[in-house]
């Protein structure tokens, strides 16, 4: 089994050939082909964390499409000074399909 730890918007996510991903907002049109930095690669029983094996390594991936994360409430709220302050806020998403890892 083959499978990658990528870096990618601040996360790392753990992906395989055909996994569905989502991940902060890529500058990147649906069905564009995107590659991600792998951090780690496990091929078998071969782990590669070396930095210069890994640069050669390619993850790939095909933007299926862009996408809004779930509404987070943020309330802030003072005992006995009237300050209350309400505020919410939505994720930009990008959907994508890992394609290959080579």
């Amino acid at each position: 089994m083959v499978y990658a730890v990528v870096r990618a918007g601040g996360r790392q996510e753990k992906v395989e050939v055909g996994t569905i991903v989502q991940l902060d907002r890529l500058k990147a049109a649906q069905g564009d082909k995107v590659e991600l930095a792998a951090v780690l690669l496990v091929d078998g029983d071969n782990i590669t964390t070396d930095a210069d094996k890994l640069a050669k390594v390619k993850v790939t991936a095909e933007v299926l499409g862009n996408l809004r994360g779930p509404k987070i409430v943020i309330q802030k709220y003072k005992n006995k000074t009237g300050y209350k302050k309400r505020q919410g806020h939505r994720q930009d998403l990008t959907r994508v399909k890992i394609t290959g890892i080579k």
